[in-house]
């Protein structure tokens, strides 16, 4: 059974790529979060590089401090880590590559269920959208 990993390749931290993925990518909203996402073509370049890449952020107008911020991310980044496994395998079978982006749009902390579900759905649509 593989292990549920969120590694240094899957994490989107490139800004042109999240600057790409704001200007150019496609958005829905799942409350509490706002998707960003866009689906690409494989490329043989970026073989080296992974199928799925995940980004998550928290409003410092609506947490002022560090540490909210800092706990809605890890919270977005464990839902994800543990159920981005539908994804990739519908990546696989479609030979096309993900960039995903959250923005947690609430105005309070969530609890780590109501992540969890939305995560669920979230990662429910964009398996629809890829097939």
């Amino acid at each position: 059974m593989p292990q549920n990993t969120l590694g240094k390749h899957e994490r989107l931290k490139s800004r042109k790529q999240i600057e790409f993925l704001f200007q150019q990518g496609q958005r829905f909203a799942a409350p509490p979060f706002r998707v960003f996402y866009v689906i690409k073509k494989k490329e043989l370049k970026e073989a080296t590089g992974s199928l799925l890449q995940f980004g998550v952020g928290a409003s410092s107008r609506f947490f002022k401090k560090a540490v909210d911020r800092n706990c809605i991310k890890r919270l977005g980044r464990e839902a994800w880590r543990l159920q981005k496994r539908e994804l990739l395998q519908a990546l696989e079978e479609q030979n096309k590559q993900l960039d995903v982006f959250f923005i947690y749009t609430g105005k309070e902390l969530p609890a780590y269920a109501e992540v969890f579900a939305a995560t669920t759905g979230i990662i429910q649509k964009l398996a629809g959208k890829i097939k």
